[in-house]
């Protein structure tokens, strides 16, 4: 049994970005297709779709990486887990190392950007930092 499949998801990619893979596979849901259209548009991940499998569907990234096959994923790290949840206003998020990476907030809005949420000026759930 998984406690905390938002944790599984970002160590499936930490884990496939390390090997350097293209492609990883996760279960499906709602929150995590947000968290995989955040990291598209924040430039992480080339894309993603979803993908028709037996009990669950999955979803099927496109991991991103540089010209000469560096890592844009260097660290990722589960910021809120289950048993200790971590929240924050729009006022009090910082930058990640200086905007060279972002933290991923689940809102009212559905899943954003450390970026938008100040743009929207929204608070909410730190899901995850990644740089």
């Amino acid at each position: 049994m998984m406690t905390d499949p938002i944790a599984d998801m970002l160590t499936r990619i930490r884990n496939a970005v390390r090997v350097e893979r293209a492609t990883v596979e996760v279960p499906s849901s709602k929150v995590k297709r947000g968290l995989a259209e955040v990291l598209k548009r924040e430039g992480f991940i080339w894309d993603w779709r979803e993908v028709e499998a037996a009990p669950v569907p999955k979803l099927q990234l496109e991991l991103k990486y540089g010209p000469n096959g560096e890592r844009l994923i260097r660290h990722i790290r589960r910021v809120s887990s289950p048993g200790r949840r971590v929240y924050s206003r729009s006022t009090l998020l910082k930058p990640v190392l200086g905007g060279l990476g972002i933290s991923v907030l689940s809102t009212s809005s559905g899943v954003v950007s450390d970026r938008e949420a100040r743009q929207k000026k929204l608070g909410g759930e730190v899901l995850c930092e990644l740089w």
